[in-house]
């Protein structure tokens, strides 16, 4: 059986992360464990890895760093050993160079940008809360997906991408957003799958099913 590890190092919405997983494992006839860890030894055994995040970006990136070894095995399974991954809203911004919240922060560096706040706009409040529509390249990760279908967001900051050719799927708050990203084996997205209901379901189906 193949493993999926949800990555626990105290921030993100894990029980209801784990919950739609698992929900959609079962469906598929439950082809993964699911684990949800924070140890590096089983980080380093799994087939698949899902990053979530809710809150700050430096103390989300301090609390990846406070579990021994950990970020070091995500490291090695995800960029050397090619291991597909999941980055949802925080765990998603992680994946840049740095961020500009509350004081300039060092991400992981996997993907080729920055976090910035969300631009100030009469009757678009920050933070950025509730159900958007996104529009997205054709991509296995949206498969059964509707261009403007919507899903759910909660975020003031975003992920502003240096290379257009690690962006997926945008949404619009008024202006121009990411909404997910890619780079071979890595994907993230902004929105929260976990509570997008059925539209959610169908992506963490078919991360679950990718094969980059």
């Amino acid at each position: 059986m193949m493993k999926l590890a949800i990555i626990n190092y105290g921030s993100g919405n894990l029980h209801s992360v784990h919950k739609s997983f698992e929900t959609v494992n079962q469906s598929l006839g439950n082809p993964y464990e699911i684990l949800v860890s924070s140890r590096a030894n089983e980080i380093s055994q799994s087939d698949k890895i899902v990053l979530p995040g809710v809150g700050a970006f430096g103390e989300c990136k301090d609390a990846l760093m406070s579990y021994d070894g950990l970020l070091t095995s995500l490291e090695d399974v995800v960029i050397n050993k090619k291991i597909p991954f999941m980055g949802i809203c925080v765990g998603m911004q992680l994946l840049a160079d740095h961020s500009s919240e509350f004081e300039i922060n060092e991400g992981l560096k996997w993907i080729p940008g920055e976090v910035v706040k969300l631009d100030s706009y009469k009757n678009f409040p920050i933070p950025h809360m509730g159900w958007n529509e996104i529009e997205f390249i054709d991509h296995p990760l949206f498969a059964e997906c509707s261009q403007k279908s919507d899903f759910y967001f909660v975020h003031s900051y975003y992920f502003k991408l240096r290379n257009k050719n690690n962006l997926l799927a945008t949404t619009k708050y008024p202006n121009e957003l990411t909404a997910a990203v890619i780079k071979d084996n890595i994907f993230g997205t902004q929105f929260h799958p976990e509570k997008s209901h059925s539209n959610g379901m169908k992506v963490i189906k078919n991360f679950l099913n990718w094969k980059p």
